[in-house]
């Protein structure tokens, strides 16, 4: 399970710790290196002398923190509920030691001001249009932790799927993953209510060829995990619609 999530969208580029995100990261903490004790690697060091580059998977991890931060303390309060959601992405995809040692990392940055715009633009240069899909499927995640999305959550992620250059419907079918309002099922389709059933079956074509697993079955397994669930959730609308208006 160690390091696949950043392996898979981090597209095998080193990158994190230059520009924005390396000054942001550099500031928050001083000094950011991988070096070893050991045999294992941590994220602090002792100074600009132990500096080393770090790996793709490394810079990638780093800017998960960043976004996680930021999204964290949008509503101005910190909940276990996010803090949790984090620690088990984490654990799941970078393996628990290295979540660990990041933890301290996590905290300093909740401590930091964070130039959302420019960490984003950042990220969007080296990130595709299918990964850029998955860190804000993640990002919501963490704002609905709690079982909501408030406010200034949402008008954090609107801004940050705006510099990720993902369509407004885009972001209203991820949200609806998460929050199931009344017309939830319509929202995750992309479609209004009054849509007539011919449409209701192109929205599902569309949207299930979107997010179906074989579009990133050559990245690996964890590519396919992760866009299997969204097209679960794609396939759990369609059958709610059909379920609501008696379609077979």
């Amino acid at each position: 399970m160690a390091n696949r999530y950043g392996k898979f969208i981090g597209g095998g580029l080193g990158w994190a710790f230059g520009g924005p995100i390396g000054a942001l990261l550099g500031f928050a903490l001083g000094s950011l290196v991988d070096t070893a004790v050991g045999s294992e690697p941590t994220l602090l060091g002792e100074g600009p002398e132990t500096r080393q580059r770090t790996g793709p998977t490394d810079d990638f991890f780093m800017s998960l923190l960043v976004l996680s931060a930021a999204v964290m303390k949008a509503d101005g309060r910190q909940l276990k509920s996010e803090l949790s959601y984090i620690k088990a992405f984490l654990i799941g995809n970078f393996g628990e030691h290295k979540t660990l040692q990041a933890l301290p990392t996590l905290k300093r940055l909740l401590e930091t001001e964070i130039s959302v715009r420019q960490v984003c633009l950042q990220i969007r240069q080296y990130v595709d249009h299918s990964g850029r899909l998955q860190l804000m499927h993640y990002l919501y995640g963490i704002a609905a932790a709690d079982g909501q999305v408030d406010r200034q959550e949402e008008a954090l992620l609107h801004q940050i799927g705006s510099y990720f250059n993902i369509p407004d419907a885009d972001l209203t079918s991820l949200r609806a993953m998460f929050i199931k309002s009344a017309n939830w099922a319509y929202e995750v389709l992309e479609i209004e209510e009054a849509a007539s059933d011919e449409e209701l079956k192109k929205a599902y074509r569309r949207m299930a060829a979107r997010f179906h697993p074989d579009k990133v079955n050559t990245l690996g397994p964890d590519a396919v995990d992760a866009a299997h669930k969204k097209f679960q959730k794609v396939q759990e609308a369609y059958e709610e619609i059909k379920k609501q208006r008696g379609l077979k």
